[in-house]
């Protein structure tokens, strides 16, 4: 199923780690992650991320076995309970992509662009849709005084190449979706200046999706606001976001970012 890309739409996240820096340890239980997937489909979510290794800033890597333990169980259980509802899942691993596609998952949300080994042939066979993402270095090493010559062309290079390796390889245009990576090999300067000049990545042939949500960023431009007081400035920002052309707003906060839309949507000429 391809996602829509007419008007924009909120993917919800559930993440099923013990360490994810804004919700580590709260949904890592299927209960628990059922009980959010219902509470985020009410509110408006179009889609739901569910990822069971952490990328945050010096995250230790996960291994494929302790991903796959964490991640298929609740996507067994969400497909049950909400059989319509769409799906990604957050990973790098060839494995995890294959069993989640196995569960039927509508997308997979690659925070290394479908580089890792047999990443790139899984998806395509598969025809699922795919993200890919720009991140400069790797998680636990990526905040180490990343450098760019121009961060705007630099990532846009990156996420067109990547994409046309996509399809080489077969995987159609309208299942590619790009993200410019918020936060991942980036210093503040670098993603305000992402932001302010978004619509250079959205005026491609791929969709935008854009994970700006509770982001270290946020807190900064907050005068160092903690994590769960970063709501109303990751709204803000998912808004610019949407109307500099972004189709997918990844966020922890579904309903309020989905009343914004609507106030954004209604108002913008």
């Amino acid at each position: 199923m391809l996602l829509p890309t007419d008007t924009p739409s909120v993917m919800g996240i559930i993440n099923v780690t013990p360490d994810s820096f804004s919700d580590g340890g709260r949904f890592n239980q299927i209960d628990q992650a059922l009980r959010q997937a219902e509470r985020l489909l009410h509110e408006g979510a179009t889609i739901l991320d569910i990822g069971g290794e952490s990328t945050r800033p010096g995250a230790e890597a996960v291994s494929v076995d302790d991903e796959l333990a964490r991640v298929i169980p609740v996507l067994e259980a969400l497909k049950q309970r909400f059989p319509e509802a769409l799906l990604s899942v957050d990973t790098c691993k060839a494995e995890v992509m294959q069993a989640a596609i196995q569960q039927g998952v509508a997308m997979i949300n690659d925070v290394l662009a479908l580089r890792a080994p047999r990443a790139l042939e899984v998806c395509s066979a598969a025809q699922v849709s795919v993200c890919l993402m720009h991140m400069q270095g790797e998680p636990r090493t990526m905040q180490q005084k990343p450098v760019y010559t121009n961060v705007i062309s630099d990532v846009r290079t990156f996420l067109l190449e990547r994409a046309t390796i996509c399809e080489q390889a077969g995987i159609q245009r309208e299942r590619i979706w790009l993200d410019p990576g918020f936060g991942f090999g980036k210093t503040l300067e670098h993603n305000i200046t992402l932001l302010q000049h978004l619509e250079q990545l959205t005026k491609t042939p791929y969709p935008l999706l854009v994970g700006l949500s509770r982001k270290s960023m946020i807190g900064a431009l907050l005068g160092q606001r903690e994590v769960a007081d970063r709501v109303t400035g990751s709204v803000v920002a998912a808004a610019i976001a949407v109307l500099k052309g972004a189709k997918i707003l990844r966020v922890h906060d579904v309903k309020e970012t989905v009343d914004a839309l609507k106030i954004a949507q209604a108002l913008w000429v």
